[in-house]
This record gives structure tokens, sequence and C-alpha cells, in this order.
């Protein structure tokens, strides 16, 4: 039988801390990440920014994992080509710009997904997301929004769930108690 987990491992940008619970998305992904069925990080640097502001950030905050990114990063090709990517003609960075670079070079360092809100928009074209194409093509980093990524870890849970009644059909091998729960499909609701 295929695990629970669907192999998806996501990092999430400050702006998708969701201490208050608004953001359905935010509510669905990280209910699949107490549940095993996705991986959820925050850098160091998104944690702290996070952190601030009222209790609820900090203790949302404080419950990601959050893999340091080494000051040493800052020397590596990767970081200087995100850098130029997301900034082309600046010459100095603001901290807030330099946390943006740190943590799409934390989402490439680790294999994760970036879950951000961050630019692509009409009010904020560039930004993060806003380069999204062309960090994918020059370095391989995936950028999403929070609806993205549950569209597609539902596309992933639906063919672990097909899968996993495959294999039961073969072997006659029981069902996980988990599969038809972790997303129910639009037709069948």
């Amino acid at each position: 039988m295929p695990p629970r987990y669907v192999s998806l491992d996501f990092s999430i940008d400050t702006n998708r801390i969701n201490a208050r619970q608004k953001c359905k998305a935010m509510n669905q992904l990280e209910t699949w990440h107490q549940n095993d069925v996705i991986q959820i990080d925050m850098c160091d640097i998104a944690q702290e920014e996070a952190s601030q502001g009222s209790a609820a950030r900090f203790e949302k905050a404080s419950g990601y994992v959050y893999p340091i990114t080494l000051d040493s990063h800052r020397n590596s090709r990767e970081f200087t080509e995100i850098r130029k990517i997301l900034f082309p003609t600046k010459k100095a960075l603001t901290p807030n710009e330099e946390n943006d670079v740190i943590v799409v070079f934390h989402a490439r360092a680790n294999h994760c997904i970036l879950v951000t809100n961050d630019g692509g928009s009409n009010r904020q074209p560039n930004g993060i997301l806003g380069n999204k194409d062309r960090l994918f093509k020059k370095l391989g980093i995936k950028l999403i929004r929070d609806t993205d990524a549950v569209a597609l870890v539902e596309q992933k849970i639906m063919e672990r769930d097909a899968r996993a009644h495959r294999i039961a059909e073969r072997t006659g091998e029981p069902l996980p108690e988990w599969v038809g729960r972790d997303f129910q499909s639009k037709e069948k609701t």
C-alpha cells in the first residue's frame, strides 16, 4: 500500500502564517500537515518575521520546524542568482528584501515548494511570485500560492487513493483507514 504521505514538502513564507485561521487554503494545508499527508516547514528568517506582532503569531510560527539558514549561503552561486532575479537593479538590499532572498534560497536548499502570497498581482507585479517562472527555469525553484498548493495536494491524494484501490483489488489487502478521508472530490460532495 502507498503511504499516507504524498511526497510533497512545502516551506511557507511569513505572509502565510495564518495565526487567526482565516485563510481557508492554509487551514487545509495545515490539516494535511498534521495528518502526515504533506510536510510544512518555515525557514528561521520567516519564522522570526512571523513571530512579531501578537502572541497568536508567535505561537503559530513556533509550531513549525525551522531549519537554520547559515550565513555562508550568501556566498553561494544560487543565493547570488536568486538575488539577481528578485532584485535585478538593486545594489544594496533592505533587510526585508534580503529576507525574501533567504526565504527563496531556503526553499531551494531544502527541496521544498515555497508557498507565498508575495507579488505576482496587479498591485505588486514583481515580488517573489512575479518572478516564479524565471526562478523555476534558472534554478528549479517552485513557487505557489496556497490555493494552488491545495489543488496540487488534492491531485496527489486522488492519485494515491486510486493506487491504493488498485493494490487492494489485486492483492485483497484492506485499504488503509485514511483512503477517501483526506480529500473529498467535488463530484462526491
